[in-house]
């Protein structure tokens, strides 16, 4: 009989690592490689340049444009999407049977959005809680009653 695999997504808008359990009482690993981090950035880190300039609607004055969105959030979203991809491909190559995202609430809405059809259908549980700092051995306490950790 094939065993089950469930991977564990813990994430936030700058870090994620997946965790994988192989049956109950097998506890939780750490899958290979699958350890993703950026380098934390202020706005004015990525914004270095100063902003363009445009025309006055009223008045013959230029003012400083303003970026249409936070460099930082843009920059997170990025991350996270890459994470939905990452499950994407993983599950369409049978890495993993069901999926359970542990992610901070902003992250896991983005990740909601960005999961592809194989990877949405596979997701049994959502936590919407920042575990990235939390050591894989108390990640159990927080998974009781999803799975049999």
């Amino acid at each position: 009989m094939k065993k089950t695999v469930t991977w564990v997504l813990v994430a936030d808008g700058g870090q994620a690592r997946v965790l994988e359990n192989t049956g109950p009482n097998k506890g939780l690993q750490q899958v290979r490689g699958h350890e993703f981090s950026i380098p934390a950035m202020q706005s004015k880190d990525i914004m270095a340049d100063r902003p363009g300039r445009s025309f006055s609607s009223a008045g013959p004055g230029r003012s400083a444009m303003e970026p249409r969105t936070d460099p930082v959030e843009h920059r997170e979203a990025e991350f996270v999407k890459s994470m939905a991809e990452m499950l994407e491909k993983s599950k369409q190559q049978g890495a993993f049977d069901r999926l359970i995202i542990a992610a901070a609430p902003i992250a896991l809405g983005t990740i909601r959005k960005a999961l592809g059809p194989e990877s949405k259908k596979a997701v049994i549980a959502e936590l919407d809680k920042d575990l990235t700092n939390l050591p894989t051995e108390q990640m159990s306490k927080h998974l009781d009653g999803i799975i049999a950790v």
